[in-house]
């Protein structure tokens, strides 16, 4: 091995110490959380509502609704998911416990309250971005071990290439029929080449929702380096309106009109902005669950007045990946296939650290174990050679 190679190979090895739990704790948890959707669809008889021939309730209706439930809470995001899925009011407590409160959208009736720390996926996700830490310092460890992972997998290929053409056909292979050892190494290796691609879209998507600077640089690298500030500026309500008297809640005309506006959109999210320049936006997604192709509206909080719509069509490249940062990282971007992908690679991921450490283990006892036949072959020479 060359000096360069044994460089690399330190670095990798001890790269791998630093991570290596890090890694497999993200990797599983990301495992159980691409299905999420479909396992809690399949659980839980609340995710879906009878379709009726009629629109939904005003979003102001299901927000008091929600609030006489919840007298001291206060309710910012308003959910409708979809023609066959309930409405959501996200309620937030005095003390930041943040409860879900589903209603038919038809009818405006409550179908299940869920406090959000108390669901299990949730819980996964926290675990995921955070490992159950303070959020700032948990996401600045996963997001550092994530960086790191992704060193380990360059220098992984560059340690595992192979040099002669001859090689590659059986490098690209596992060793079924071999000792468990080498079925061990191949699995390391094999599997972490193939595995690569994948991982590394994985983890720059959620370095992503952890550094602004990753979401940036992705943002500029699609715009080939160009940044588009109208799209990024976002407007103010004018506070001299306060006063202003309207005929129908805000949060109701911002519905209607994006409805009008986007009418193939299957899933419209409401937020009202309670700061005094702060705007009620409307996202009009295209899919149902899916967070990327989304038409943005925002709409002055006192006069109602339309301020900004910016349709998926008018978006920049970079920024229409970054609104599919989501739908990549956990593979729906595309549909069931890409979230067996995205499954199977977290998987691989989460085994590189398991089985990286047990090579280590066994290059550690390997001298040792010649050491002592070579000690065995000289005695047994000696008494040989004696008789």
């Amino acid at each position: 091995m060359t000096k360069t190679k044994k460089t690399i190979l330190f670095i990798h090895r001890w790269l791998g110490f630093i991570s290596g739990l890090v890694v497999l704790i993200v990797s599983i948890t990301g495992c159980i959380f691409c299905f999420q959707d479909e396992i809690q669809d399949s659980l839980c008889p609340y995710r879906t509502v009878t379709v009726q021939n009629r629109p939904y309730a005003d979003p102001s209706l299901l927000k008091s609704i929600a609030l006489k439930k919840f007298p001291r809470a206060t309710a910012n995001y308003i959910y409708y998911y979809g023609k066959d899925r309930p409405a959501a009011v996200l309620v937030a407590w005095p003390k930041d416990e943040f409860t879900y409160v589903y209603l038919n959208p038809y009818t405006a009736q409550i179908t299940h309250t869920e406090i959000a720390s108390k669901n299990f996926f949730t819980i996964v996700e926290y675990i995921h971005l955070y490992l159950l830490l303070p959020p700032k310092a948990g996401a600045l460890v996963v997001g550092i071990s994530v960086i790191v992972f992704v060193v380990l997998m360059i220098t992984g290929i560059v340690l595992w290439w192979p040099k002669r053409k001859s090689d590659r056909k059986r490098s690209f292979s596992i060793k079924w029929n071999g000792r468990w050892r080498r079925v061990n190494y191949d699995l390391h290796n094999v599997l972490g080449f193939y595995a690569t691609s994948i991982a590394i879209i994985l983890a720059l998507t959620g370095l992503s929702m952890t550094f602004d600077w990753v979401r940036e640089g992705i943002y500029k690298t699609a715009n080939l380096g160009k940044t588009y500030t109208a799209e990024k500026v976002l407007p103010k309500s004018d506070s001299l309106n306060k006063a202003m008297f309207i005929t129908k809640p805000v949060i109701d005309r911002a519905l209607i009109i994006a409805e009008q506006k986007s009418p193939k959109a299957e899933m419209f999210l409401i937020y009202d902005d309670a700061t005094a320049a702060g705007t009620v936006g409307v996202n009009a997604y295209a899919k149902s669950l899916h967070y990327g192709n989304a038409d943005d509206y925002y709409f002055d909080k006192y006069t109602g007045k339309l301020l900004k719509y910016l349709p998926e069509t008018k978006k920049s490249t970079g920024m229409k990946l970054n609104d599919l940062n989501y739908d990549i990282h956990v593979g729906q971007a595309l549909g069931l296939p890409g979230k067996i992908i995205a499954f199977l690679a977290s998987l691989i991921c989460g085994s590189l650290p398991v089985t990286g450490f047990i090579i280590w283990l066994g290059k550690r006892k390997k001298p040792k174990t010649k050491q002592v036949r070579i000690i065995v072959h000289r005695k047994l020479h000696k008494h040989l050679a004696a008789r």
